[in-house]
């Protein structure tokens, strides 16, 4: 049972797994928004151009057939007459279609942001391999997209028949209108069904968005095995940053040793600590502290500095509480400033001695 159950996916997906999905184009989204939402920007958009698009058409149809009905008609005309046609209807629809396009792309940044990868375009085995293809087929999701598709036929049908139904006496007398006010009555019978199939299909898109939602998360859960993985793929094998962290205390163990020959004193506890400090008043503002260590290192530290006749003097007071206070590569804090001036000033003499 703890193996099943450390096994679930019962983590929230991190932050890298959801870049990394990001990255390949797998996002939460609802084709039904982008549906809606150009659909919506259509209606609202013959709304306002629809009597300016109508009076043009009107303009047009009349145009066309005037000059089509004229005698001297040629295939030079006919040409002209085509180009004119093709430019008149662009500038016609041009609004809704600009609208329709600006509104599309809105929707998809709304959903998923600024996105452009060429991931999903990529050619894959599992693309091609009939068995996955099969079991997309079977699959929940492919369920779920084929009751969206019969609902929505449904809604559809039933929204348009009852429509139709309501002006069904109105389209009885149209034998007995003029062709102006036929397709007016078309166009308002049209629209009032788009129109309510729209406010539908809103709902069902908000519905769909957050089920697309709902199972884009599940769908990225992670397994409790697979966090800690990603931890340490971020963090480091804790082994291989112990080791790292070893072999950085050893580097600045041996370059800290190194540093003692240069030492001008070195202060003892007498055994248990020992600190070397190296002062030039040419070179320095203050003596620096160039290697510290208790036990075996403070060993090491007295061992060098005898091979190389620095003198060690002992104070246990100072030793002590510079240990505890500065670190190798440091200047002495001006604390110490006269308890290291009093054993400089010995080490001098004591060299003007021998020298002598």
């Amino acid at each position: 049972m703890a193996e099943e159950s450390f096994d679930e996916k019962t983590e929230p997906a991190s932050d890298k797994k959801r870049q990394e999905s990001r990255n390949k184009g797998s996002v939460a989204k609802s084709s039904e928004v982008n549906s809606v939402a150009v659909l919506a920007a259509a209606l609202f958009l013959l709304k306002i151009f629809g009597p300016w698009m109508y009076h043009q058409l009107d303009f047009f149809c009349r145009t066309s057939f005037q000059m089509i009905a004229h005698p001297k008609m040629d295939m030079q005309s006919f040409l002209a007459l085509s180009n004119w046609s093709i430019l008149f209807m662009g500038k016609v629809c041009m609004p809704v279609v600009l609208g329709i396009l600006v509104v599309g792309v809105l929707a998809n940044i709304i959903q998923v942001g600024f996105l452009f990868t060429m991931e999903p375009l990529m050619p894959k085995m599992s693309k091609i391999n009939p068995f996955t293809g099969i079991g997309r087929l079977i699959s929940l999701q492919s369920l779920v997209e084929l009751l969206k598709s019969i609902l929505k036929i449904v809604i559809i049908g039933f929204v348009a028949y009852i429509i139709m139904k309501d002006a069904y006496p109105k389209f009885l007398v149209l034998s007995d209108v003029s062709v102006g006010a036929m397709w007016l009555l078309m166009l308002s019978v049209a629209y009032k069904i788009f129109f309510w199939i729209t406010m539908i299909l809103i709902v069902l898109a908000v519905l769909d968005f957050a089920y697309q939602r709902f199972d884009f998360e599940k769908k990225l859960r992670m397994t409790r095995q697979e966090v800690k993985e990603e931890r340490k793929q971020m963090d480091g094998d804790p082994q291989i940053k112990a080791r790292v962290r070893s072999l950085q205390r050893e580097m600045a163990r041996r370059r800290m040793m190194e540093a003692v020959p240069k030492a001008t004193v070195v202060v003892t506890n007498p055994t248990y600590i020992a600190i070397a400090i190296r002062y030039e008043s040419a070179e320095m503002n203050a003596p620096v502290v160039v290697a510290k260590g208790k036990r075996h290192q403070a060993e090491r530290i007295r061992a060098l500095a005898a091979e190389n006749n620095i003198p060690i003097y002992e104070n246990k007071p100072l030793a002590r509480a510079m240990y505890d206070k500065v670190e190798p590569g440091m200047e002495v804090p001006m604390e110490f400033y006269t308890a290291v001036a009093e054993i400089l000033a010995y080490v001098y003499r004591l060299k003007t001695r021998k020298a002598a």
